[in-house]
């Protein structure tokens, strides 16, 4: 599998992800910097070989608008790391409004949760403590930052110093 670069602005915020190839023509054009590299891994061509990127800083701040994490249940599932808030089931997963919509509770980060359909139907239209359900972690909006640091844990570990910690809430 070919590793991902990282681009950060030059701020240091988190831009975008993208392949090797255009990371070394943004090095090559001089638009941005590398910051870090995968040390066992090289580029080559017929000629030359170079450094493989893991982490690049683009030399001209880019201007982009905050548009956040969508909420969607891909996110929403990836954030609960796959598995029911209330009892950790990884199986027959579904989402929950922990406070009811018919209760005033809204689609939202904070209101969404991970739940198996046991825990849904036991649940039903009322508040987790009103049936004795317990939330293992508390619901959180996600940063950028938080899911490319759950993929740099698990895929580019040199991304991590250029990160800001995982839980922002």
């Amino acid at each position: 599998m070919e590793k991902r670069v990282l681009v950060l602005n030059l701020d240091h915020s988190p831009v975008a992800v993208i392949t090797p190839q255009k990371a070394i023509v943004l090095l090559l054009l001089e638009k941005a910097s590398c910051l870090s590299v995968y040390e066992l891994l090289k580029i080559r061509t017929v000629t030359r070989s170079y450094d493989y990127p893991a982490v690049i800083c683009l030399n001209h701040y880019k201007n982009i608008p905050f548009r956040g994490v969508l909420l969607n249940r891909n996110n929403l599932f990836r954030r609960d790391k796959g598995e029911c808030q209330y009892c950790g089931s990884k199986k027959q997963l579904t989402l929950d409004h922990v406070i009811p919509r018919s209760k005033g509770g809204k689609s939202n980060w904070v209101n969404l949760v991970t739940a198996c359909h046991r825990c849904n139907v036991i649940k039903g239209d009322k508040s987790p403590e009103q049936v004795g359900l317990h939330l293992k972690t508390v619901p959180f909006k996600p940063t950028l930052s938080y899911f490319l640091a759950e993929y740099a844990e698990r895929q580019a570990e040199e991304w991590l110093p250029f990160l800001d910690s995982k839980v922002v809430q």
